[in-house]
């Protein structure tokens, strides 16, 4: 399979956040051309089941998987009727499923796991394992907003290296929106000086190199994409965050680090996921 058809797979459970994401990712799909695959993994957080597969004389589990990924398939359909729909169901759990499968997709997608209030801020922990170890770009869909993917609109980029920015023009292109692209910055305390002439210089240096690395992240990036500059001084996490207020998609980066097995997402990916109004996708920056 060529890289133009790998298809985007959806993490689906029979929630309604992970039907969620289906609308969105199926909306993606008809953007790109491209098939979708739902598939769920059989450890999933249980979901009842029981009293149907009773009635029908199977294994609660395989009526679970086979009801969650048909309902699912049904709500793709019904989203975008011309899209390509793939099913599968899998004895094992998510997190080694989901990042098995990202190997093979143009994007990986799930929902969040929260149910209002607090909870809505809290991503679920299969969702975050996920996003730590994924090989392709993923779409963590919040759950307390229509998420539709629309014409128009406007992409907020978290600017560090380039493969976030490339995968912002990418879905600016193709929604026909625009990118706000963002640097933060922070002054470091103990460079302040009481010194009349000198008061502010600290701070300007650290805006200006921030500006500077922004230009350089955009430097050859398609000219037919509007774009929007944003330098903030303040905690990156906490900037993105009140970005995504009135964004349809928030990109970010987390560095891959080749023989590290533990979480690789980083404190800004870790805290925008967690805290973010819009989806967020989650782009991977390999080292050498």
């Amino acid at each position: 399979m060529s890289a133009m058809d790998l298809p985007i797979v959806v993490g689906v459970d029979g929630s309604e956040p992970s039907l969620r994401a289906v609308d969105w990712a199926a909306d993606e799909a008809m953007l790109r051309g491209l098939p979708l695959r739902l598939v769920y993994a059989w450890l999933w957080e249980r979901y009842e089941g029981d009293a149907l597969a009773h009635d029908l004389g199977k294994p609660s589990e395989q009526v679970r998987a086979q009801d969650i990924v048909t309902t699912a398939a049904r709500r793709a359909h019904r989203r975008q009727a011309d899209v390509k729909v793939l099913t599968d169901s899998l004895p094992e759990e998510p997190e080694y499923v989901l990042v098995r499968e990202s190997r093979n997709a143009a994007l990986l997608v799930t929902g969040t796991r929260g149910r209002g209030g607090m909870a809505e801020a809290l991503l679920g922990s299969v969702s975050l394992t996920v996003a730590g170890h994924a090989h392709c770009p993923m779409v963590v869909v919040r759950g307390g907003q229509d998420n539709a993917v629309r014409p128009g609109g406007r992409i907020v980029v978290g600017v560090g290296e380039g493969a976030p920015v490339r995968f912002a023009f990418e879905e600016a292109r193709l929604r026909g929106a625009s990118v706000q692209a963002v640097r933060a910055w922070r002054s470091p305390a103990r460079e302040t000086t009481d010194h009349p002439l000198l008061a502010g210089a600290p701070a300007r240096l650290h805006e200006q190199e921030a500006a500077q690395a922004l230009e350089k992240a955009l430097r050859g990036m398609p000219a037919d994409v509007e774009v929007h500059r944003r330098v903030v001084e303040g905690h990156a996490r906490t900037v993105l965050a009140d970005a995504s207020r009135d964004a349809d998609l928030l990109i970010v980066g987390a560095r891959r680090r080749p023989r590290h097995f533990g979480l690789q997402l980083g404190r800004v990916a870790h805290g925008v996921l967690h805290h973010s109004v819009c989806p967020v996708a989650v782009v991977p920056e390999h080292d050498g």
